[in-house]
């Protein structure tokens, strides 16, 4: 079985010959059909967030479920499912409130690892580890089968992909975290695949006003195809809070979502939202990372900060509803997408990415 292996921080994935353990009770098999290039698994090959090696990233995937381990009921042999990065134990205190995103029920043994504590790949009779119990990586994974959600058997192998991160964070910030009403103004900074389906879903919640915010225009091209009212090219901007107040009556925007996770946009969401409004963070920043908050003004005016990890959403319910309304029509998936590579091509899915280039890239499998 061949997966993309980071063997050393800040060097380009292998793909390697892995031996794979098939699944133990309450886990599954799946071969992954596609799965989308992410600037989570960059955060992990560059070193921000340290995980031990030999690691197999990749979080952002769908596949078609090929056995399943003793116990195991929610998915069978045959069904297409999409990932989920978060394990859903059903009983801790925030799965049993519907908050499984949270779930805190396997915290006693590594994310990188099965729930007994073991690895199911070796290279060379040595553990691999996978990103978040799953590293889609990979030709096929074995993983908690309570982190595979079925999903239609019509839905394209690319949009499944990305419904299980991209969209259901950008999306579900959108609906599920914020609850932004129709009517609304709100800003994005970032628009990168989350940063876009902020877009989708601030649209989709009838919001008046839609400000893009980002340092390239391709990409502020893209985020008004998918529903932006405005945008604002922040390296050529002289002042991008001063915009943002004049494009919604000098007051600042109802909601502001920061899709990139560094101290200067955490700031900026901040300032740009208008007396009562609500900033989310939602990109994913280095683990050290901090902002200086002026704590005076969310008193004084009112203002509220949250930060949403996966869109909030409970993937088993949500992320079937999400394809639904993909297929449906009601969310564009297929310009999302701007770009499809080979596995063997991964690595150049990675540059393209940092360059800005693309809306969201996926490897198709097959």
């Amino acid at each position: 079985m061949r997966a993309a292996v980071l063997t050393e921080i800040n060097k380009p994935l292998e793909i390697l010959d892995l031996e794979q353990e098939g699944p133990k009770a309450g886990e599954a098999r799946v071969q992954v059909k596609a799965t989308g290039v992410c600037l989570s698994d960059w955060h992990v090959m560059n070193g921000d967030w340290p995980f031990p090696l030999p690691f197999v990233p990749g979080h952002e995937a769908a596949g078609v479920v090929v056995e399943v381990g003793e116990g195991v009921t929610g998915v069978k042999p045959g069904q297409h499912v999409i990932f989920s990065f978060r394990p859903n134990c059903g009983h801790c205190r925030y799965c049993s409130r519907g908050r499984s995103v949270l779930c805190n029920g396997h915290d006693d043994t590594p994310r990188f690892r099965m729930h007994d504590g073991t690895a199911r790949l070796k290279l060379n009779g040595e553990p691999v580890n996978q990103m978040a119990r799953i590293g889609t990586f990979s030709e096929h994974v074995v993983c908690p089968a309570e982190q595979l959600v079925p999903v239609r058997e019509d839905l394209p192998w690319a949009w499944a992909a990305i419904i299980g991160c991209s969209v259901a964070t950008g999306v579900g910030s959108v609906i599920r975290h914020a609850k932004v009403e129709a009517g609304s103004t709100v800003l994005v900074i970032g628009c990168g695949g989350v940063g876009l389906n902020v877009v989708q879903g601030a649209k989709l919640a009838g919001a008046s006003t839609i400000i893009g915010v980002d340092l390239k225009d391709n990409k502020l091209e893209f985020a008004k195809h998918f529903g932006a009212t405005h945008t604002i090219n922040a390296q050529k901007s002289n002042n991008v809070i001063e915009e943002i107040r004049d494009l919604t009556g000098g007051l600042g925007v109802d909601y502001a979502f920061d899709a990139i996770g560094s101290q200067q946009t955490a700031l900026q969401v901040v300032d740009a939202i208008a007396p009562g409004g609500h900033a989310v963070f939602i990109g994913m920043p280095k683990v050290d990372e901090v902002a200086p908050i002026n704590a005076f003004q969310m008193v004084f005016r009112e203002k509220q900060l949250t930060g949403a990890y996966y869109g909030s959403v409970h993937p088993a319910a949500d992320l079937p509803v999400l394809a639904d309304m993909a297929m449906a029509g009601r969310l564009n998936l297929d310009d999302l997408i701007s770009r499809t590579y080979k596995f063997e091509e991964i690595n150049e899915g990675f540059e393209l990415l940092l360059k800005g280039d693309v809306a969201r890239g996926v490897i198709m499998m097959d």
